[in-house]
């Protein structure tokens, strides 16, 4: 199932990866190590607002970052 992008999260993702200083490759091979197949290119087109994101790769995006569903979903203030 894919989650279709009426809320921008993929500004959302960029910041929480830029915060912490990572770069798109390592953030794909944590969500990778934890069981995920998505590609840097996935990732990025995600980011880019280009691309809908599976649901199982949110849940994990979430894990990778500990941040909450608020937060990716601009509920709340980073």
């Amino acid at each position: 199932m894919y989650i279709l992008r009426d809320i921008p999260i993929g500004k959302t993702l960029r910041t929480l990866r830029l915060a912490k200083k990572w770069t798109q490759p390592y953030v794909v091979t944590k969500v990778q190590l934890l069981g995920s197949t998505m590609s840097i290119s996935t990732y990025s087109l995600i980011e880019c607002g280009l691309r809908n994101i599976k649901a199982s790769d949110l849940k994990i995006l979430k894990q990778v970052f500990e941040t909450s569903y608020e937060i990716l979903f601009g509920d709340e203030s980073l």
